[in-house]
């Protein structure tokens, strides 16, 4: 299972590098966009055209300090680490899914298998939070018990 762990572990390093260089590409590409825009005659327009443009790198921008916090986030885990009880860095099993609780990353197959991506401070995971195999829970009226715990 550590293998495992590993793995999501190593896609959670990839998702966020896609994520920080889609964004820095981006805000190269409107930077550039801005800085070429010339003043044209009709002046409203022109500055209109500069706040809209303006307006996207600041989004660009959200969008890239946002990847940097999950990078910041994910360097609190530590996939070689085993756990009794579920907690940041974990892999848990339940009934109803496999869960890899480091950031929101969305869902990852490997063999097969359906892993699930959650941030520590989703709902599921901290309904979950502190307890061990065996243990069960209620989430959006289910009643879930965790399997294993990795």
């Amino acid at each position: 299972m550590s293998a495992i762990k590993k793995m999501l572990f190593v896609y959670c390093q990839e998702y966020i590098a896609e994520r920080i260089s889609t964004a820095e590409q981006a805000l190269v590409s409107a930077r550039e966009a801005s800085e070429n825009d010339t003043k044209s005659s009709a002046g409203d327009k022109y500055e209109t055209t500069r706040e809209m443009m303006q307006q996207e790198i600041n989004r660009i921008q959200g969008q890239l300090a946002e990847a940097r916090k999950l990078k910041f986030m994910l360097s609190s885990v530590i996939p070689e680490k085993e756990a009794a009880i579920v907690q940041n860095g974990c892999l848990v099993q339940t009934d109803t899914g496999n869960f890899f609780i480091a950031i929101s990353a969305g869902q990852c197959r490997l063999d097969d298998i359906l892993y699930f991506i959650i941030s520590n401070e989703s709902p599921f995971a901290r309904a979950i939070a502190g307890r061990k195999a065996g243990d069960s829970v209620q989430f959006n009226n289910k009643k879930v018990t965790i399997i294993s715990i990795t």
